[in-house]
């Protein structure tokens, strides 16, 4: 393995390289990373799995033309090669009049926010086990807990180097602890399985692995013995833990290369009403032990928090440099970028701002309805917002879930449904993307 410090030696000796061997502008990324896994089903081990592994990727630019190219192989004669075969590709391509690094003026100079992302703390193999084998013994020990499907409990460290030639060379490291577990309950026919998991950047901040067991056995126990229900129009709530789709089709909708393209519904919508008033979705990537945080974008730029929607009106875009220079508009430095590919816009901590209604306030008012726990399929439309997805959860009646349902299916647009949203203040940091408890003033549920 290679440390962080030969890491950014490696990718600025790189850059020069290329730079000597011909090309106009280079970038490059390095990646370290380590990770242990562990996987039990019925007490007995299945997986117990250490790697390392380190890649690295090379973007050169030869005039208008870009090309990548990635290794895993760190040796000077490897990246020798790796350099050559750079160059003759972007020799080869087609024009590409957006591409490009950023402008000495637009990189990152000062230092650097601390955002806490790497637990210095690495969890033995034992650990490791003992987390799944409580998660496991937790859920099975419910009544009505038949059979398990498993449990794993995983850590990742890694480092992340990026250099180019506009004089950027920054490194940042990250870590990921999580647990999960997936528990069957009834017997015969009449099975239901459920799951629950807990990802932190730090391993004091998961949910205990008690908790964690007993969650995923309550949830598949609730789901016993469901029922179709009715078909019509009536109002619909997600679950906190499928309520973030909603906001990540919000930003697949504002992703830049979506709008470049001319395919998304909301492409037309800048400065204008795409939510009910009072909602703000905004992406943070300096957010302490958020999962998706970072001290600056793929591209070397300084990022900030910021709102996608506030008050109910779309302000921004997301956009790396390519994406803006199409649109002629600047960054809003969110790229993203693996060693294999160029960069790309994304969000980081991405979240639906709380309500001030509780879950239960939400529901109260609801003579017949859905209340959505999981999601399947992936029945949406990005150019025109139709949508259209399997669900399971409970039925409503006069405010209160009765009893399971499952085989619904669910549709609506998303145009209309972010108008008609409400969220509960329920919402909590487990995710990338977080949304509260959300309430849907009308869709069209499909059971019997």
């Amino acid at each position: 393995m290679t440390d962080s410090s030969s890491a950014a030696d490696i990718v600025d000796d790189l850059i020069s390289r290329a730079k000597k061997a011909g090309a106009d502008a280079a970038d490059a990324v390095a990646g370290v990373a380590v990770s242990l896994s562990h996987a039990q089903r019925l007490g007995k081990m299945e997986k117990l799995e250490r790697s390392e592994e380190q890649d690295l990727g090379l973007r050169v630019f030869v005039g208008p033309k870009q090309a990548v190219v990635s290794s895993n192989d760190w040796s000077r004669a490897a990246l020798d090669v790796l350099i050559d075969r750079a160059i003759a590709m972007a020799k080869a391509v087609p024009d590409d009049p957006y591409a490009g690094i950023a402008d000495p003026d637009q990189i990152l100079t000062d230092t650097p926010p601390d955002l806490d992302m790497n637990d210095p703390e690495e969890p033995s193999a034992e650990t490791l086990i003992e987390r799944a084998r409580e998660t496991e013994d937790a859920a099975r020990a419910m009544d009505g807990i038949t059979n398990s499907e498993g449990a794993e409990a995983d850590w990742a460290r890694w480092t992340v180097t990026l250099g180019a030639s506009n004089g950027f060379l920054g490194t940042y490291e990250g870590s990921r602890h999580s647990i999960g577990v997936s528990v069957i309950a009834g017997e015969g026919t009449e099975m239901e399985g459920d799951y629950d998991f807990t990802t932190a950047v730090h391993g004091a901040d998961l949910k205990s692995p008690t908790e964690v067991g007993e969650r995923a056995a309550r949830r598949a126990l609730s789901r016993l013995a469901p029922r179709k229900p009715p078909t019509g129009e009536v109002p619909v709530v997600f679950d906190p833990r499928i309520s973030s789709s909603l906001v990540r089709h919000l930003a697949s909708a504002v992703n830049g290369a979506a709008i470049a393209r001319g395919t998304s519904f909301l492409q037309k919508s800048m400065g204008e009403m795409v939510m009910a008033p009072g909602l703000t979705i905004t992406d943070d990537p300096h957010r302490p032990r958020g999962l998706g945080s970072k001290p600056f974008d793929a591209e070397g730029i300084a990022n900030a928090p910021m709102d996608l929607v506030s008050d109910g009106v779309l302000k921004t875009w997301i956009l790396d440099l390519r994406t803006a220079r199409q649109l002629g508009l600047k960054t809003t430095a969110r790229a993203s970028r693996g060693a294999g590919g160029p960069p790309n816009p994304s969000t980081t901590n991405l979240y639906l701002h709380a309500g001030a209604e509780s879950p239960e306030a939400l529901i109260a008012d609801i003579d017949e309805g859905l209340y959505i726990t999981s999601l399947m399929g992936m029945g949406v439309n990005g150019v025109t917002g139709d949508y259209s997805r399997g669900a399971a959860g409970f039925w409503i009646e006069k405010g209160e879930k009765t009893y399971p349902v499952s085989e619904v299916t669910i549709a609506g647009n998303l145009k209309d449904m972010f108008k008609s949203m409400t969220p509960a203040d329920d919402l909590t940091f487990e995710y990338g993307t977080n949304a509260p408890t959300i309430h849907v003033a009308r869709m069209t549920v499909a059971g019997m």
